[in-house]
């Protein structure tokens, strides 16, 4: 299984949740993305997306000043 990281530091709403969808749409499914937020608002975000569109949240979680949140990429 393949990780991808996604870098949306210093982006603010809602540009993690579209850098997130926009390389989403280039993985296959179960491809793992981690996408690495200084947004707060992107814990809340990005797994509402997921339910939307299908993609599986594994991990969310804080570390230091930096919001994380870990895909399993769906079928779409």
């Amino acid at each position: 299984m393949s990780k991808v990281i996604v870098d949306a530091r210093r982006l603010l709403c809602p540009m993690p949740v579209i850098r997130v969808q926009d390389r989403a749409k280039e993985l296959a499914p179960g491809t793992v993305l981690e996408a690495i937020c200084t947004d707060p608002g992107a814990l809340n975000d990005i797994p509402a997306w997921c339910r939307i569109n299908g993609h599986k949240v594994l991990e969310t979680r804080s570390q230091d000043d930096e919001y994380i949140v870990v895909v399993e990429i769906g079928e779409e």
